[in-house]
């Protein structure tokens, strides 16, 4: 399996590069020794909450984990989604502020200028 092998080096990379042993490692993770060691060795595949622990730990992303991307905070896709047709963005801008007061008033008005901006 080509993944558990790229899997596995960037597992043992990201330990390595702490300076940390499977053992030390096994704490921080609330996982047990043997397991990293199965991981790292390509004896075993992780399940998803072991990817899960280790990629908060070192604060990287699954795409890294898995070979997908070299960059360890991931693929950045350049995804920009039109927040809203008009219509639903000003019901939900009106919905939260208080009708009442006037403050609030202005402060929704330049809310829904600025995401008509950002739509275009």
């Amino acid at each position: 399996m080509k993944e558990s092998g790229i899997v596995a080096e960037r597992l043992k990379a990201l330990r390595e590069s702490v300076k940390l042993s499977q053992a030390k490692l096994a704490v921080k993770l609330e996982l047990e020794q043997t397991a990293i060691f199965r991981y790292e060795s390509k004896t075993s595949f992780p399940p998803y909450s072991a990817l899960i622990r280790y990629a908060d730990y070192f604060d990287v992303s699954l795409d890294y984990i898995f070979g997908r991307t070299d960059k360890p905070q991931g693929k950045l896709y350049d995804y920009n989604p039109k927040a809203f047709d008009d219509e639903k963005m000003q019901q939900f801008v009106e919905m939260c502020f208080d009708p009442k007061s006037p403050a609030n008033a202005k402060l929704k008005e330049a809310v829904l200028k600025l995401l008509r901006e950002e739509q275009k």
